[in-house]
């Protein structure tokens, strides 16, 4: 199966209050910053990337990625994210229908992650697809229709909505399941414990 053009969005744009503060893609693992080991993975399932972030980075960090902030400002959490990457793609890339999230502080996406989503929407008839593996679905690893930008920016702003999860029960979405050994592809850093396993998950050659 040939995808949909699909535009990727890397989500950057928490507090990170786990770790401390700062930005958490800019922590190491093996050598390279977590934003890089998600680039690396997702550029090339992708028509193209950008990095939905609300605070200062490196110049030399990111990638020569468009650098958008949340739409809407107050820091609503991944949902603001993802509105914001359907509403720059509707006027930047309007021949594009598709946007995949991915967290920035996810390094072990799969490398067909972008397929995976697009066959199991496509097989279900649901509106959107998010992913999962073993009994957790992974809400803010998900693919949506940019038709959607509408509703969402009404969810935010009308229904005070933040949970990705709640959104995608709302549309309906299909499940794309991935196994989770030898490594959980969707295993995320949210605490200084998180890394150090991070570190030791990405000596293993299976994730490389």
């Amino acid at each position: 199966m040939t995808e949909p053009l699909t535009l990727g969005v890397i989500l950057a744009g928490g507090l990170s209050r786990r770790m401390g503060g700062g930005n958490k893609v800019l922590l190491t693992v093996e050598g390279l910053t977590l934003l890089a080991h998600v680039a690396q993975r997702l550029v090339p399932q992708c028509e193209g990337v950008i990095l939905n972030a609300n605070g200062e980075l490196p110049r030399s960090e990111t990638m020569h990625f468009p650098v958008v902030p949340d739409a809407i400002a107050g820091h609503l959490g991944p949902l603001a994210g993802i509105l914001t990457a359907l509403e720059w793609s509707a006027a930047h890339h309007p021949h594009i229908e598709w946007v995949v999230s991915v967290p920035g502080d996810t390094p072990f996406i799969p490398l067909d992650l972008v397929r995976h989503l697009h066959e199991a929407r496509q097989a279900s008839g649901r509106a959107l697809a998010c992913a999962s593996s073993g009994s957790q679905v992974h809400f803010a690893v998900g693919l949506w229709p940019v038709s959607l930008r509408y509703d969402l920016r009404r969810m935010l702003l009308d229904e005070t909505m933040r949970s990705v999860g709640d959104c995608a029960e709302r549309h309906g979405f299909a499940k794309a399941t991935w196994p989770i050994e030898p490594v959980d592809p969707f295993f995320n850093i949210n605490t200084p414990d998180d890394w150090a396993q991070a570190t030791i998950l990405a000596k293993r050659e299976t994730v490389r």
